[in-house]
């Protein structure tokens, strides 16, 4: 996305992803995340000039609902809904407001309450809109070996299965990466799953599909994630040197022909198009052609199946097309290696709640970019010879389609000391989950406030 100008995460915010049993609200999770967003950044509702909202199992106006508990200021809200992307669609169009010059502030808020078990549809009246994307995918067993299980998971493995058809590897190299996110998940309060798997413990768990087993595949959640964007002159003004980070590039990508004129599962669950969209946002950070991958220390992906981070490594550039099996088996995405991929426990371990997916990536790593992380810090992102350390890299995508990747950086007037985000939540929410209070909410309302619709909030 050429020309515009900077634009930087000022203040990020998140829930606990949970069990979807409806114990929460989307507004009342929407107003915890914002409120943390906007402590996080030093500033009311007062300042938010736009904002867009992300979910996919809501009515409409739900984001407005969501923020209407924080203020009644006129503001344009719009709601977003691309499927698992949602989260990170909503960020694109909040930044490019500030991007642009439309406002010299805006916010992302994304949340999603959700139902145990496999994805539905809200119009079972209708056929899907995703239909032919798994019509298309079962046609291409027929070639790469038939499959069974919920739709979702059945045409990831069966990306999986086609690039193990190509370049060798197996169920193996899936376990490897599974294991590896839940023992990451580990570290993050934040997470639906904190057990640390093994190896043996997740080849031997149920069944799905052909390869995937159950604790290779993201479960579904109940969650709310939030980020703050501002302007470069926005962040001097409000002395927020020593905690904003650069989205440096950002791009969304849809589908093109390949998806259904091709041959590949890969192409048909999005390989295609997070590669168009990563080659466009590393070009746009000013590398040429397949450069800028070294720079990157830390990577949140959307590994909504365990297939597609594997598929996903090659994709986005991280290793050679045919390398990604021994990524996993060098350990060049873990703690050591390369590359920290999803130190947050991903999805697979820390959960989905789709709205919130992209937001939720994209706050841990402006913490990452903070050195805020805790035990979840990605080592070695600040020992360069550039005083602005290596990028985090975000990919998250949504079948049907829609994939966003951003690459993000401390910019070079990071300058450390004085009162940050941890300061004014009481402590560092990049590793430590707690709740607000009213008295929170307090702090960052607008001074149009409506006691009566506050007075129905649950925190």
């Amino acid at each position: 996305m050429a020309g515009g100008r900077r634009i930087f995460i000022i203040g990020a915010g998140c829930t606990a992803f949970i069990k979807p049993r409806g114990k929460r609200t989307t507004e009342d999770m929407g107003l915890e995340a914002a409120t943390k967003a906007l402590l996080d950044a030093g500033i009311t509702y007062d300042e938010i000039e736009t904002a867009a909202v992300g979910y996919c199992y809501g009515d409409s106006t739900s984001g407005q609902r969501a923020l209407y508990n924080l203020g009644l200021t006129n503001i344009p809200i719009v709601n977003v809904n691309n499927n698992c992307s949602t989260g990170s669609a909503a960020l694109f169009q909040a930044s490019n407001a500030v991007k642009y010059g439309q406002v010299e502030c805006s916010l992302a808020l994304g949340f999603e309450r959700m139902k145990p078990g496999s994805l539905g549809t809200n119009f079972p009246d209708r056929p899907g809109p995703t239909m032919l994307i798994g019509q298309r995918s079962t046609e291409l067993e027929e070639e790469f070996g038939d499959n069974h299980g919920p739709g979702a998971p059945r045409m990831f493995d069966n990306g999986a299965m086609e690039y193990f058809a190509k370049y060798g590897g197996g169920v193996d190299h899936l376990a490897m990466i599974a294991s590896k996110n839940h023992k990451h998940s580990m570290n993050n309060p934040y997470s639906q799953f904190r057990d640390g798997w093994s190896v043996e413990q997740v080849k031997a768990a149920p069944k799905i599909t052909r390869q995937l087993t159950k604790f290779m595949c993201s479960p579904t959640s109940d969650g709310s994630a939030a980020c703050v964007i501002a302007s470069e002159d926005f962040v001097h003004k409000h002395g927020l040197e020593n905690q904003a980070i650069e989205i440096v590039a950002m791009n969304m990508a849809t589908d093109g022909p390949e998806t259904f004129e091709g041959s590949s599962p890969m192409n048909v669950v999005g390989y295609s198009m997070a590669k168009t969209c990563a080659d466009k946002t590393f070009a746009d950070a000013g590398f040429g052609p397949g450069q800028g991958r070294d720079q990157v220390g830390v990577v949140e992906l959307h590994d909504c199946f365990a297939a597609n981070e594997l598929i996903t490594y090659p994709a986005l550039g991280l290793c050679k097309e045919d390398e990604a099996c021994k990524m996993a088996e060098r350990g060049d995405n873990t703690y050591g290696g390369k590359y920290v991929v999803n130190p947050s426990g991903g999805l697979e371990a820390k959960g989905h709640p789709l709205g919130a997916t992209g937001l939720g990536m994209h706050f841990y790593i402006t913490m990452q970019l903070r050195d805020w992380a805790g035990p979840m810090q990605a080592p070695g992102l600040f020992d360069t010879s550039d005083s602005r350390g290596k990028y985090g890299l975000v990919h998250n995508v949504g079948l049907g389609g829609a994939v966003v990747v951003s690459l993000l950086r401390r910019p070079e007037f990071y300058k450390p000391g004085g009162p940050d985000g941890r300061s004014r939540l009481g402590y560092n929410h990049a590793h430590e989950c707690k709740p607000v209070t009213m008295a929170d909410v307090d702090k960052v309302k607008s001074k149009k406030d409506s006691p009566y619709v506050l007075h129905h909030a649950k925190l």
